[in-house]
């Protein structure tokens, strides 16, 4: 090496410790500031976003669980296997997806994604809202037999079923569909999801949420033990849609593979007062006269009902809308009350406050925009809640003739408790020797008269 190459690399080294002395010193006169205080980080509720594959996998799981549940419900006839398909289904979709995207929440980003252009549907979300109907208008509530966690971890505690009272069965089954025009609501005007916010099995199968429905989890399962599926007879959203699509299934659940022997053993293994017994209409049409003048009077009234319906949902617009972010700023903003000056600390609605501030004209005018579409919305959720409450009047003032126990087919999940109850099915499966089985019943002299 040259004398000159030496002097550059003994310069390059000195320039090198002289910068390093340098940020030494500099440190020491500007040490680094220290972050740290007793804020702490909140801890999320909501689960990470799964990668794509997994959403493939997820609907393939949903599809496979929806055709089995199917299978082992109509052809197989098998409880065991539903009860250990429900068992899979809690876990996968319950403890290991956390309950996200489940059907009871999907209903939510559909409307979403209806009334807001700036949304994009996910696919898992559309699958999962639209393949579980899809079955249950030609097969029943597949879904509910086996699939959803929610039936799974409540049929998993119940031990002592109590009846329900059909007049109170019937009455607080208008819940879902009450529940489901707010959630539908909400979602549309970009408020909340109501149908996630108030889910209380999401923080079990989470193991983390809000305290207050941590607590009304865990309430809706002590009440699973002596009444079953609470929650999806009397509060589940999804629940009133496939009601309104197993209504008219093409197949449906049926308790005995031979004749009905009326021994009424399938009604008290239901625990959720599926069952309906036998009806023979009268031979005297004077007899139904009182049903038609009933039937009558209720078509009558439901356009005044719907109207009246409308108009208190529209009154509800001002209180449902406080409920959307846009609108409670505006609120804050605009009310006499607000302090003038920011408090020493920000805070995140100061922060909003400063955001507020620099267009209030703007604000106000989104926040009208808002609360007008929660007015017309409120039309449609009133007149929705009056169009449930006349349908099922009608449906209660009606009486189809049943010469069988059958399972209504909106109120049945497909359980499979009812199978092994009959005493043909015990014959089907060896249990009982044929001859044990009494002979098919004459139908009755009224039901005879009828047809002839």
């Amino acid at each position: 090496m040259s004398m000159r190459a030496r002097g550059l690399h003994r310069l390059s080294r000195l320039l090198v410790w002289g910068w390093v002395a340098l940020a030494v010193v500099a440190a020491r006169r500007f040490p680094p500031p220290e972050f740290e205080s007793d804020y702490t980080m909140p801890v999320t509720t909501t689960p990470p976003p799964r990668a794509v594959a997994w959403h493939y996998v997820d609907s393939l799981i949903l599809v496979v669980a929806l055709g089995l549940a199917t299978w082992l419900a109509l052809r197989k006839r098998s409880r065991r296997g539903l009860v250990a398909l429900s068992l899979f289904s809690m876990v996968w979709f319950g403890f290991i997806r956390k309950g996200c995207i489940c059907p009871i929440g999907a209903p939510q980003n559909v409307a979403l994604a209806l009334f807001d252009n700036g949304y994009a549907l996910p696919l898992t979300a559309l699958v999962f809202f639209l393949l579980p109907l899809a079955v249950a208008l030609f097969a029943g509530r597949s879904f509910c037999a086996a699939v959803c966690p929610h039936g799974a971890l409540q049929d998993l505690v119940l031990v002592r079923p109590v009846k329900t009272p059909l007049w109170l069965d019937q009455a607080l089954g208008v819940l879902p569909y009450v529940f489901l025009g707010a959630g539908i609501l909400f979602a549309a005007t970009g408020s909340t999801f109501l149908f996630c916010r108030y889910d209380p099995f999401i923080p079990l199968f989470r193991m983390n949420g809000n305290m207050l429905m941590v607590v009304v989890g865990l309430v809706f399962l002590a009440l699973s033990m002596v009444v079953g599926r609470p929650y999806c007879r009397f509060v589940c959203p999804y629940g009133a849609l496939l009601r309104i699509a197993s209504a008219v299934s093409r197949w449906r659940v049926r308790i005995t593979p031979d004749f009905c022997t009326q021994c009424r053993l399938c009604e008290e293994s239901c625990p959720f007062g599926a069952i309906r017994e036998p009806v023979q209409l009268p031979v005297d049409p004077e007899s139904v006269r009182p049903d038609r003048k009933r039937l009558l009077a209720i078509l009558a009234a439901t356009p005044v009902a719907i109207a009246l319906c409308g108009w208190l949902g529209a009154q509800l617009a001002v209180p449902f809308s406080r409920l959307h972010p846009t609108v409670a700023l505006a609120e804050n903003y605009f009310s006499p009350s607000r302090p003038e000056a920011p408090p020493p600390v920000a805070t995140p609605e100061s922060l909003a406050l400063e955001r507020a501030a620099k267009d209030p004209e703007g604000l106000r005018a989104q926040a009208v925009q808002v609360r007008e579409r929660f007015r017309t919305g409120g039309w449609w959720f009133g007149g929705w809640i009056a169009l449930v409450v006349t349908v099922r009047l009608i449906v209660w003032s009606q009486r189809p003739q049943r010469t069988d126990f059958e399972p209504d087919r909106s109120a049945c999940v497909a359980c499979g408790r009812c199978y092994t109850s009959c005493p043909n099915e015990r014959v089907r499966l060896g249990w009982l020797p044929p001859e044990a089985i009494p002979p098919r019943p004459a139908p009755p002299a009224t039901a005879q008269a009828s047809r002839s």
